[in-house]
């Protein structure tokens, strides 16, 4: 049986903990929605009236949710690595700032071949808890470098091999516990 504690039950060291943690599960909701083309699953981690400034997009959750189905059919696929994530919790208000290495396959297009676009960001949060539960009020997206390079021709890609992961729910992090190779 698990006991199920109010926040403030708790002594302070061990509630903000839980706290950093629910908060850094956010973030690494956000990544495997982004990658995985889940938008309701990054829309779960901001709270409804939250902004989002991304650079090219800045407003509301709605916008960001139509910026983001526009601006992520230009990859191939993505895959974002958060690294270092400080969290600073104050009762129900908190400020998180997360490393990421945002890597996107682009296709090749034209005379352009195919490249690999790799950022290095942070996401600055200031995280509300409501009713419960910790989400995103307000986010900035913070580019700190980027590169993009070609992809060489003939780069080792084993797809026979591997399971290969899929940019929608079809990926294998979506199948049954029990579920095999498809």
């Amino acid at each position: 049986m698990t006991e199920s504690f109010e926040p403030g039950s708790l002594p302070a060291p061990l509630q903000v903990l839980l706290d950093q943690q629910a908060i850094g599960d956010v973030c690494r909701r956000y990544c495997r929605g982004i990658d995985r083309r889940q938008l309701d699953l990054v829309r779960s981690c901001y709270h409804p009236d939250a902004t989002d400034d991304h650079g090219d997009y800045r407003g509301g959750i709605d916008g960001f949710l139509a910026f983001l189905e526009v601006a992520l059919a230009r990859w191939e696929r993505t895959m974002h690595f958060l690294g270092n994530i400080l969290v600073e919790v104050d009762g129900d208000r908190a400020r998180a700032e997360s490393y990421a290495l945002a890597f996107h396959r682009i296709a090749p297009r034209g005379d352009k071949p195919e490249r690999d676009m790799v950022a290095g960001v942070r996401y600055v949060d200031d995280f509300e808890r409501r009713d419960g539960h910790w989400r995103i009020a307000t986010r900035v997206c913070v580019l700190d470098w980027s590169r993009t390079d070609p992809v060489a021709p003939g780069s080792w890609t084993p797809t026979e091999t591997y399971v290969r992961g899929t940019a929608d729910a079809t990926d294998a992090v979506f199948r049954p516990r029990s579920a095999g190779r498809p």
